[in-house]
């Protein structure tokens, strides 16, 4: 299928867009001496007050196991998280922040948090709906359309 020239160069606007979000984490991450992908698992880490499985974090970062394992592995080491045993699946491992953790997560994760909302909330919140709503229908899209290349490749 040929798309029109102007959805592709929506398309390529949307991707320079995107990317140039990937780089404000980016930045963010560098600053605090991190990984773009640390810096995630950080901020996942601090929202699951209760604490998140490896699993649950690779499906949210669409990242595979060892990239997960080798960042909560850092992190162990430093002091900044702990495992617990899952009693429903004993091959998985619950991360929670030890007290060390919070504190150096407190430094870096609130104050980027903080930028996210203040980006949306000065789109107001009928746009951040639209957005939210654009992207999701976007999202599906994609997922759709790249299954069927999957689907394609597989037969």
């Amino acid at each position: 299928m040929i798309v029109s020239k102007e959805i592709n160069d929506l398309v390529n606007e949307y991707c320079r867009l995107r990317d140039r979000q990937y780089a404000v984490y980016h930045k963010c991450a560098k600053q605090n001496g991190l990984s773009t992908n640390e810096l995630f698992v950080l901020d996942i880490l601090w929202f699951a007050k209760d604490g998140i499985t490896q699993k649950e974090i690779c499906e949210r970062l669409s990242a595979n196991k060892q990239t997960i394992a080798s960042i909560a592995g850092k992190f162990y080491n430093k002091g900044y998280v702990e495992y617990f045993e899952v009693m429903e699946d004993r091959r998985n491992k619950l991360i929670k922040f030890t007290e060390n953790g919070l504190k150096y997560a407190k430094q870096i994760i609130p104050s980027a948090a903080d930028a996210e909302n203040l980006a949306l909330e000065n789109l107001g919140i009928e746009n951040i709906k639209q957005l939210v709503k654009l992207t999701t229908k976007f999202t599906e899209n994609m997922e759709n359309e790249f299954n069927k290349i999957s689907n394609k490749k597989e037969n």
